[in-house]
C-alpha cells in the first residue's frame, strides 16, 4: 500500500503537538514531531471559561504548526482538541480563533474518542499491541483508562484528572512544602478510590490470570509525564523515541523521581537533565498521579509510549 503523508494538530490542555507521518494502513512512519506549550488550560477550572490570552497563543501555534505541516507537503491536515475544549462554556472562542487564523476546523473529540484514539495510538508498536495493556493517557485536563489487548478493549474511560487541573485545583509553594505535597497526594488517592477504582478494578479482575489482582497486565503510560520521566531516568537531553520507548521504570523508581522533583524549588527543577523548562511545574502533578495509580492497583512496573491518540488520529 503508498504511503500518504498527513498531519494532525493535537490541542491540548496543557501543549499543543504536532505530528506529520507517512501512513500506509496500520504503519505510522513520523516525518516530524514538534511541541508547544500553550497552557490553554491556565485559569480556566475557576470559570470553566477558556481565558483570551490563552486563546490567542493556541491559534498562533496552530497556525504555525500548519505552516510546518504544509512545508512538510502533508496531503491532509486536521485539528482535534480535547478536554479543556470539551469542558469550556466557551469552545466557540477557540475554534473561532483558529479558523480566523489558520482557515482550519477543529475537532472537540468526546473523551471516549480521545481514549479510543489513544489505545490505538499505542498499539502501533507492535509488541504493545500483542500484550494485555493498561494505559494511562495522563494530560492536562482529564486521563485516560483504557484496558484492552490488541482490538479488543475491555474499559475505557475518560476522567476529569490532569497536570493543570490538579496544578490548579491544588496549588502549592515554591519550593512545595511537605504539607502541600500531601495534600495533592491525598486528592488524587482519594479520587482513584472514589472514582476510578469501583469501575476498573472489576475490569482488571476480568482480564488478569486468576489469583492475582493484575496479573499480566502491562501498566503503559502514555502523554508527557511518562516521557519526561523516562528522559530523566536515562539523563537525555532530546527526545529520543527508540531509549524512551525501552525504558520501564520501577514503582521504587517513580517514587524516587518524586521524592526529587517535591524537594526542589522551580529553578532547580528546570536544570533536571531530561525534563524541559517548561514542563518543571506540570511534572509535579503528573508524577503524583502516576505513582499513586500504581499503589491503588499493585502495579510494580510502568512502560512508556511516547505514541498516543495523533497516531491514531492520522490513520483515521
Amino acid at each position: 500500500m503508498e504511503a500518504v503523508r498527513r498531519a494532525v494538530i493535537d490541542v491540548g490542555t496543557n501543549s499543543i503537538k504536532l505530528l506529520v507521518a507517512d501512513v500506509s494502513g496500520r504503519e505510522v512512519r513520523p516525518v516530524h514531531e514538534e511541541s508547544r506549550q500553550t497552557r490553554l488550560g491556565k485559569g480556566f477550572y475557576a470559570t470553566h471559561q477558556l481565558q483570551p490570552e490563552a486563546i490567542a497563543h493556541t491559534a498562533a501555534v496552530v497556525w504555525e504548526f500548519a505552516q510546518i505541516a504544509r512545508e512538510r507537503n502533508a496531503d491532509a491536515l486536521r485539528v482535534i482538541a480535547t478536554s479543556a475544549a470539551r469542558d469550556a462554556m466557551n469552545p466557540g472562542d477557540l475554534t473561532t480563533a483558529i479558523q480566523r487564523a489558520s482557515d482550519l476546523k477543529v475537532e472537540i473529540i468526546s473523551g471516549e474518542q480521545e481514549a479510543e484514539w489513544a489505545f490505538q495510538g499505542v498499539c502501533t508498536d507492535l509488541e504493545l499491541a500483542r500484550q494485555h495493556l493498561l494505559l494511562l493517557d495522563v494530560g492536562g485536563g482529564s486521563t485516560e483508562f483504557i484496558l484492552g489487548h490488541g482490538a479488543q478493549k475491555h474499559f475505557a474511560q475518560s476522567f476529569p484528572l490532569g497536570t493543570v487541573r490538579l496544578l490548579e485545583k491544588v496549588p502549592h509553594s515554591d519550593p512545595p512544602t511537605r504539607g502541600e505535597f500531601t495534600t495533592c497526594r491525598d486528592w488524587v488517592k482519594n479520587f482513584l478510590q472514589k472514582e476510578v477504582h469501583p469501575k476498573l478494578e472489576p475490569a482488571l479482575h476480568r482480564e488478569a490470570k486468576p489469583g492475582s489482582t493484575t496479573g499480566e497486565i502491562q501498566l503503559v503510560g502514555a502523554g508527557g509525564t511518562t516521557s519526561i520521566l523516562a528522559r530523566m531516568e536515562n539523563k537525555l537531553d532530546r527526545f529520543d523515541r527508540e531509549r524512551i520507548e525501552s525504558t520501564i521504570l520501577s514503582r521504587e523508581q517513580v517514587t524516587a523521581h518524586r521524592k526529587r522533583l517535591w524537594s526542589l524549588p522551580l529553578a532547580r527543577r528546570k536544570e533536571i537533565p531530561g525534563l524541559p523548562k517548561l514542563r518543571a511545574d506540570v511534572i509535579l502533578t503528573g508524577v503524583v498521579i502516576y505513582e499513586a495509580m500504581m499503589e491503588e492497583f499493585d502495579f510494580k512496573q510502568l512502560r512508556v509510549s511516547t505514541r498516543g491518540l495523533r497516531f491514531a488520529a492520522v490513520m483515521d
